[in-house]
């Protein structure tokens, strides 16, 4: 599956009476819980609770649907915002991660 393809099926699921900013603060505020949710997962070891990766893998889903939402809201595709990211990686880092340049970014560098 694609990322438009996964952004398309998502949106079938995003609630249809909510306007564009609405679901842009639903998504920004959803993305916020469920990284929370990915954190309880590991935190909750030390308190003896199990982990299974199936479950960290079904919360870093309901991220991606948060991220879908935002993007959708604004009009923006997953996979521009995958690119857009990749390439600013690449810009960044030519060689592969380096701490230095990670610790001295160029003027204008976000």
């Amino acid at each position: 599956m694609t990322l438009a393809e996964y952004q398309q099926l998502a949106s079938r699921t995003m609630n249809p009476t909510l306007g564009r900013s609405e679901q842009l603060s639903h998504g920004l505020f959803g993305l916020c819980g469920e990284v929370g949710e990915i954190h309880s997962l590991f935190q909750k070891e030390y308190q003896g609770h199990d982990y299974t990766d199936e479950h960290l893998l079904k919360e870093i889903g309901d991220c991606l649907w948060m991220l879908a939402e935002i993007c959708t809201a604004k009009g923006m595709s997953l996979e521009d915002a995958g690119i857009t990211n990749i390439e600013k990686l690449k810009a960044r880092f030519p060689e592969g991660f380096e701490v230095k340049r990670s610790l001295h970014r160029a003027e204008g560098d976000i």
